[in-house]
């Protein structure tokens, strides 16, 4: 039965309950669990493959079958998938294993194995025995999960592939001969219970209730396989953890967890103490292998656990995805992570950024776009995930900038949330109504653009505008506005979270009145300021210039300041090719990725000062701001261009201009042409 045949069983049925209504109705329902994590994702075939090979198939590699086995003194090579699910992580494990040994005997006089193999005359070659399939199993495969269902499931899983291959009369044989059970029993392999907590969770309580106990489902790993935790642990770790966000773990959990983890972040996801427990689980020099999120490797929330794992384990790999659709509609910006557990005297490994899932192999596809790291990579808050020659670049941009967080003073700003854009948000047919009918409406009425009307030095109006009914208005002094908004007064009113308790009915509970806007934005007369301004996600650089007083969304960012030689910067290509290192990447179907430009990345960004006491630094500052003004005009024609010739002429004067930016800016931070090729030759990748 193929893997993909199972793995559609657990979407069907673990991912599922049937509720009885009071009405006598059966109702098909996703668990709470499931709801909260935003669904069930099954890992493709190619992913198992690839972690399993790279862990567990290289760990038995020319180790015989009873070299696997262990004897007195040895104890025996184990696999464990702390969260495994409907098994897929335990079934490539258990296939690896079956191969190897299957190998090891056909090469090495399998007539003398006979417990081990026999000789198929019907279809020719060696085959393992029944006893022997559920020896390595029994054996080798271990699991824990949270789901009793996904533990029967896996169990299942493993059995029907005990018996895979196997006919009435080759299955009756074996039988006879060895007078043993069918299918083994697992009780011992597979547990049920949550991987992260332990009886200490309910330490000094002597009130626990039977139902929370049931919902925690604490694990004692000593108690459930006492063998492999007195022998040091598992051998390997693999599998792929659950997908649950820190906003769906409760207090009680994230105290826990606190106490517990070194990699603990108040915003972390669950899946980063998963990647710590895993190993505290393993053996010295045990192997890992899991497909995680990608975002821990540059967002706040994971500086503990990139620091746990820089330190205590050495990286084997680092396989990022990106935003391709790994696991189908989900957005999980999916990593895989192979490292071996011991503390590294130095890093070397392998990152391989993969830009497209149409490959043949993906182990080839690692090879091809694979780059060689060291530790330089892992220094500092954030891990710069680039090659040698582009980190030497970058540390000289830091030595010659000051940080843009210090360079503006800290002032770098959000846009509005409004809390529901639909009441807030209007066209120019509604503005000019809402004028017409009251005069004083326009006194709270901004003209509005959104990240997506942000491009490289040009703001694309919409015509949009915002009724900026900010915390503490009198809305009666609006009455026309008053009006207008009441027709969404319902879907303005805070309302409590939906059954699922992950998602708010109506705005969440906040300070403010039904009329009034969700944010309480008190810089609001900063964005009356000329400023420049970007969007939250990009995949080129899109910093503008706005000095019409324009209000943005909270998918935009702003600084307001009157700085067109800071304007140039940003949207130079070194500019880009360094935020590309620091920000996280959003991979692309396209080649090209795209940026979260948040402000934690933005205000460590090296901004070169200009010394107006320098003749040269004042003539470079002056010449930067001459050619940001001229992009400026020239941006604002292109936008007017009426024919395609037209177009084409103030294109070329556009890329012109751009690339005299980007020459000044390399002047800026003294690169060499040599540093010049390394920088172009990243921003290509």
């Amino acid at each position: 039965m193929p893997v993909e045949i199972l793995g559609t069983v657990y979407e069907r049925f673990l991912g599922k309950v049937i509720r009885l209504t009071a009405g006598h109705q059966a109702k098909i329902e996703e668990k709470p669990e499931v709801r909260k994590a935003g669904g069930v994702y099954y890992t493709p075939s190619y992913i198992v493959d690839y972690i399993v090979n790279n862990t567990v198939g290289k760990k038995i590699e020319e180790r015989s079958p009873q070299q696997l086995a262990g004897g007195k003194d040895t104890p025996p090579f184990r696999v464990l998938d702390m969260a495994c699910g409907s098994g897929s992580f335990l079934l490539g494990a258990y296939r690896c294993l079956l191969d190897h040994c299957l190998k090891w005997y056909t090469e090495n006089k399998p007539d003398s194995h006979k417990k081990a193999v026999w000789k198929d005359l019907r279809r020719g070659g060696w085959r393992l025995t029944i006893e022997e399939k559920k020896r390595i199993l029994t054996t080798h495969i271990f699991g824990v999960d949270i789901d009793p269902q996904a533990v029967e499931v896996s169990k299942l899983s493993l059995l029907l592939r005990v018996l895979e291959g196997e006919t009435d009369q080759s299955f009756g044989r074996q039988m006879q001969l060895f007078e043993d059970r069918a299918l083994p029993n697992l009780s011992d392999n597979l547990k049920c219970g949550n991987s992260l907590i332990g009886p200490d969770y309910f330490a000094a309580r002597l009130d626990i209730d039977p139902e929370e106990l049931k919902h925690i489902n604490p694990f004692d790993w000593k108690q459930a396989f006492p063998e492999a935790m007195q022998s040091g642990g598992f051998d390997c770790v693999i599998g792929n953890p659950p997908y649950v966000r820190q906003e769906s773990l409760g207090l009680p959990f994230k105290e826990y967890a606190q106490k517990t983890f070194a990699s603990y972040a108040g915003t972390a996801d669950l899946y980063a103490y998963f990647i710590e427990k895993a190993h505290l689980l393993l053996l010295e020099s045990g192997a890992f292998g899991m497909i995680c999120s990608n975002k821990f490797m540059r967002a706040n929330y994971g500086k503990p656990l990139r620091s746990f794992l820089a330190s205590r384990t050495t990286l084997d790999q680092i396989v990022d995805f990106g935003e391709l659709p790994v696991f189908e509609k989900a957005a999980t910006f999916p990593a895989i992570i192979i490292t071996r557990n011991n503390k590294p005297k130095k890093q070397r490994f392998v990152y391989a950024p993969i830009k497209r899932l149409d490959f043949q192999s993906l182990e080839k596809e690692v090879k091809n776009v694979g780059m060689a790291l060291d530790e330089r990579s892992l220094s500092g808050d954030n891990w710069t995930l680039a090659n040698v020659q582009e980190i030497a670049v970058f540390e000289k941009m830091k030595k010659r900038g000051t940080p843009l967080g210090q360079y503006v003073g800290g002032n770098i700003y959000r846009g509005v949330l409004t809390g529901l854009n639909e009441a807030f948000v209007i066209d120019r047919v509604t503005r000019d109504r809402l004028i017409r009918e009251d005069k004083k409406s326009a006194e709270i009425i901004r003209p509005f653009v959104i990240g997506d009307d942000i491009r490289k030095y040009r703001v694309n109006f919409n015509k949009r505008y915002l009724i900026f009914a900010r915390h503490g208005i009198s809305i009666q002094n609006y009455p026309a506005i008053e009006r207008y908004l009441s027709a969404f007064r319902d879907r303005l009113l805070p309302k409590p979270k939906d059954w699922s308790g992950t998602k708010w009915i109506g705005r969440k509970p906040g300070p403010y009145k039904w009329y009034e806007i969700q944010d309480t934005i008190d810089y609001y007369r900063e964005f009356e300021k000329p400023k420049i301004i970007y969007p939250e996600i990009a995949k080129e650089s899109r910093f503008a210039f706005d000095e019409e007083g324009r209000y943005s969304n909270n998918k935009a960012f702003f600084i307001p300041v009157d700085d067109k030689y800071l304007l140039g910067i940003l949207n130079s290509r070194l500019t880009w090719a360094f935020l590309k290192r620091l920000c996280s990447v959003l991979g692309d179907p396209d080649r090209k990725g795209r940026l979260e430009l948040r402000t934690i990345y933005l205000e460590k960004l090296p901004i070169r000062v200009a010394d107006f006491n320098t003749p040269i630094d004042k003539a470079r500052h002056d010449r930067m701001v001459k050619l940001v003004e001229s992009m400026l005009t020239i941006r604002k024609q292109l936008a007017d261009a009426d024919s395609v010739a037209q177009t084409g002429l103030i294109q070329r004067r556009v890329d012109s201009t751009d690339a005299e930016i980007d020459n000044l800016v390399y002047e800026l931070y003294g690169l060499t042409k040599e540093e010049i090729k390394i920088v172009e030759e990243g921003t290509k990748r």
